[in-house]
């Protein structure tokens, strides 16, 4: 079996679950898996500009992500969208021609492909994996095989716009394995350094430091002796040096962290996370049973995905700086509904997803093969 995986770096969440799949893929037996980011390859320049506004999306872009988010459904049909519809084409075919794969699959919605199919006629199983709890229309074409989603709501929808239901298979986000395995949480206060007789704040600020507003976070945590508070920063230096002051003034109330490999480590032994609304992280936390706290999602799949928490009793949404601290002491100093919280976002989690949905994929593709086999006869 040789595997295709197109991703794209829109957000770390993509080519996270790309990156799994492509383990997974390998224990499953495939003789070679490549993960490509298409528009990157295809359009480097363009796609960093486009990566650099995306960011920036999540501070004073906020508007018009909102309004691209919500639009593309208006324009979907139009001749705006044809542009969308070609982007990568002469590379896709590069890797096609090169790898011959048996499967294609989508972390991030790539509609070239299935124009690809369309186009020319040349049909390889090719698979979408959803990464968030919500659903947004560009991931939908005739000529995608399977959709695996992370819960029945999105089935619903896409079957609302006309796909079988058998092409939707409800199995979670897949995550790194590392959030599945068993561990032992005595020895992970000892090597971060956290005191086990205090409650502990994960405070995530994404793979590139989007979370806005984190010192005012510590600050308004520092007073509170029996909360300690742990951030990780990760790939953003700036904000791990301007947190620096405040955790040599406060060692045993305050951990600022870089990027961090074994982050589940974090997440096993924190009582609540607060955190952005992205699908992976969301679903790591489904697997350990962290409570989040969601500090102002941002319009488009962060606030679909938060309302879609909160409405499960598994999160809470903050929109406003000054509410953080009341609710976030609020939710630690209730045990009962800490742990009905815990509960809650536990009922969520999908496991062994990333295994899931490949034997799935390996399934259905041998039987397209051989429906196509026998079409030939």
């Amino acid at each position: 079996m040789k595997v295709l995986i197109l991703t794209a770096k829109y957000g770390n969440g993509h080519i996270q679950v790309a990156k799994t799949l492509q383990q997974q893929c390998f224990k499953l037996g495939a003789s070679e898996v490549v993960v490509s980011d298409l528009y990157y390859e295809s359009h480097p320049i363009f796609s960093e500009i486009t990566q650099y506004l995306y960011l920036k999306s999540f501070s004073f872009g906020k508007q018009f992500y909102r309004l691209f988010y919500y639009g593309v459904d208006k324009i979907y049909n139009k001749r705006m969208m044809n542009l969308y519809f070609k982007m990568g084409n002469k590379r896709l075919d590069e890797l096609i021609k090169s790898i011959q794969p048996d499967i294609i699959i989508n972390t991030f919605p790539m509609i070239v492909v299935p124009e690809y199919r369309r186009r020319t006629g040349k049909i390889i199983p090719t698979f979408n994996v959803l990464t968030d709890f919500c659903l947004h229309k560009i991931w939908i074409h005739e000529n995608i095989d399977r959709y695996y989603v992370a819960n029945s709501i999105v089935k619903k929808k896409i079957m609302k716009l006309g796909i079988h239901p058998d092409r939707v298979v409800v199995t979670g986000i897949p995550i790194r394995e590392q959030f599945e395995e068993q561990h032992e949480h005595s020895s992970l206060f000892k090597k971060y350094g956290i005191d086990s007789t205090k409650k502990v704040l994960l405070i995530m600020a994404g793979a590139h430091g989007v979370l806005k507003g984190v010192k005012e976070l510590c600050q308004s945590f520092i007073s509170n002796k029996n909360i300690q508070v742990v951030v990780v920063c990760g790939n953003n230096k700036q904000l791990k040096e301007v947190l620096r002051p405040l955790e040599q003034q406060y060692p045993s109330q305050l951990k600022a962290l870089g990027y961090v490999e074994k982050v589940d480590e974090l997440f096993r032994i924190s009582d609540c996370m607060i955190t952005k609304p992205g699908g992976i992280t969301l679903t790591e936390a489904t697997a350990l049973g962290v409570p989040v706290v969601l500090f102002k999602p941002v319009p488009g799949q962060e606030k679909e995905n938060a309302i879609f928490f909160e409405q499960n009793g598994a999160a809470v949404i903050v929109n406003r700086p000054e509410e953080i601290q009341g609710a976030v002491t609020q939710l630690m100093s209730d045990e009962n509904r800490l742990e009905k919280m815990k509960k809650n976002i536990h009922s969520l989690y999908h496991p062994s997803s990333a295994r899931v949905i490949l034997e799935d994929m390996f399934k259905e593709a041998q039987l397209i093969k051989e429906r196509k086999q026998q079409k030939a006869l």
